[in-house]
């Protein structure tokens, strides 16, 4: 009889033991997961808020309504406002960095690499130029879009692995061509979602200014 009241308890504690482990291995990744989702709707609503009633007029209790959560919810996600408008910054140029990925973009010539980067970010800003004129104004003024350096990373990068194959002169900075195309970008953008109707082809005017920093840097 105590050798069955031993073996229960000891069976009991081994499957405490395993549940504890299992929780220990699990709970974090669904918390993640939560705290991820959560995110993202925070993310999706404030956006969309945004965008039909303007980012000055939208308050982080807007945001947290919309979503319903508390309103502290949403502080703990985003320190401030202009934080989301980072977040839609870093969330563009990851989609463009994913496709340009799932194509082994790296595998690309200097030049054609470089149009397909700022392509496709032409091509995002076109499929919702609603969201661009009132983020990307947004941005300018109250976030840090003209401060932020990763941009220009991004792109002196794909410069540089171009200097290294022999496709761009040696003597070229590839840092100072990062900024030079990052700048042309961003003013080209602020220029077209300036006015309504598009006073032009977006894609066009990128390639253009693409084409000249081009002429002055390859082999």
């Amino acid at each position: 009889m105590l050798f069955a009241v031993v073996n229960r308890c000891a069976w009991r504690d081994s499957s405490e033991a395993m549940k504890s482990e299992e929780a220990r291995s699990v709970g974090p990744g669904r918390r993640e997961r939560k705290m991820r989702q959560v995110r993202d709707r925070l993310y999706t609503e404030a956006v969309e808020l945004f965008v039909t009633q303007g980012y000055e007029s939208t308050t982080m209790d807007h945001i947290a309504d919309r979503a319903d959560v508390a309103r502290a919810t949403v502080f703990n996600h985003f320190a401030q406002k202009a934080g989301i408008l980072e977040e839609w910054g870093v969330r563009r140029r990851a989609k463009v960095l994913e496709i340009l990925r799932r194509e082994h973009a790296e595998d690309l010539p200097v030049d054609r690499r470089l149009r397909r980067y700022v392509g496709e970010l032409a091509s995002l800003n076109v499929e919702s130029r609603a969201e661009t004129v009132v983020l990307m104004e947004a941005s300018a003024r109250f976030g840090q879009l003209l401060r932020d350096p990763t941009p220009e990373r991004e792109l002196a990068r794909i410069v540089e692995a171009g200097v290294l194959r022999g496709e761009v002169r040696r003597e070229v900075d590839s840092a100072v061509v990062g900024s030079l195309v990052a700048a042309g970008y961003f003013s080209t953008v602020m220029r077209w979602i300036a006015f309504d109707p598009e006073p032009f082809d977006l894609r066009e005017r990128l390639e253009e200014m693409l084409g000249i920093v081009l002429g002055g840097i390859l082999v």
